[in-house]
């Protein structure tokens, strides 16, 4: 997994996110509203620290979604069989708040 922020000003973060196929993101929450926009990929999977049912959806370039907060742990998988890219847009409650944080924080 690759991530590298993009730009910050204020609560405004961009993180553009890579990951190969295969790969996960950590376990993490969600606790702010956030845009993502799709620049690579075909498949994605969210699977859930807490045993619930994954979920798994296409994907495709070009794709722009509007998430909201959760507080429940999960992390994003590359089930596809490309390398997964995504820039996303947080909209952060301070300007020092992690975007998503582990289970520990």
């Amino acid at each position: 997994m690759t991530e590298e922020r993009l730009f910050q000003r204020g609560t405004t973060l961009v993180r553009r996110l890579r990951l190969a196929p295969g790969e996960a993101m950590h376990w993490h929450r969600d606790p702010f509203h956030r845009v993502t926009v799709i620049l690579s990929g075909d498949a994605l999977a969210i699977e859930y620290r807490d045993g619930g049912e994954d979920e798994r959806f296409p994907v495709s370039p070009g794709e722009a979604g509007w998430d909201e907060p959760s507080d429940r742990l999960h992390r994003g998988v590359n089930v596809g069989t490309e390398p997964y890219e995504e820039v996303t847009v947080f909209f952060l409650d301070h300007p020092d708040a992690t975007p998503q944080p582990g289970e520990a924080e």
